[in-house]
């Protein structure tokens, strides 16, 4: 069951386009204009290899427009995790008489609610740098929304939270 929901996140990605929670949060003592070079310690598992290589090549290029270049032993190691979770909403339709419902004079007539539950999955993008040399963490951003149903709609989502993430990378710098 495991594998198959992992397969689910990582064939439709883990976010949806208009409301992706996207987190940061970074070391304060971590010297980022220090670092110039990068490498995959871990990266994304499970699921379709297509969307595995979206995300690499999402947080490559991302990293690259910043001025770092990836390297087989770089000066951040780099590893990013992908992980789902199902969440139920409820949802209540009322429905009756005009004159039903609370009314001056005590309740009036009967109406009725109709309360349906809406399950649907959640799933969470991870990208964790640790300093190469001292192997302390010195960033991590995280993304997290509803899974979109294709994966058209999964690489626009992708590529809006990763832009998103990285918009104020290295810790520091103004959005560029």
């Amino acid at each position: 069951m495991r594998k198959l929901v992992l397969a689910l996140l990582v064939a439709s990605c883990a976010l949806s386009v208009a409301s992706a929670k996207v987190t940061t949060d970074a070391d304060p003592s971590a010297v980022f204009s220090s670092y110039r070079t990068y490498h995959w310690e871990m990266k994304p598992e499970g699921g379709s290899p297509l969307m595995q290589q979206r995300i690499v090549d999402g947080i490559n290029a991302r990293l690259q427009a910043k001025g770092w270049t990836l390297a087989d032993k770089g000066d951040v190691a780099l590893a990013a995790h992908v992980s789902s979770s199902q969440k139920q909403s409820l949802d209540t339709f009322y429905s009756g008489s005009a004159m039903g419902g609370w009314r001056w004079r005590g309740w009036g007539g009967m109406g009725t609610a109709t309360t349906t539950v809406r399950t649907y999955d959640v799933g969470t993008l991870v990208v964790d740098m640790f300093d190469a040399k001292t192997q302390q963490a010195i960033w991590r951003g995280t993304a997290s929304e509803t899974l979109p149903s294709s994966p058209e709609k999964a690489t626009k989502v992708l590529n809006k939270s990763l832009d998103k993430m990285f918009a104020k990378f290295p810790p520091g710098s103004a959005a560029q």
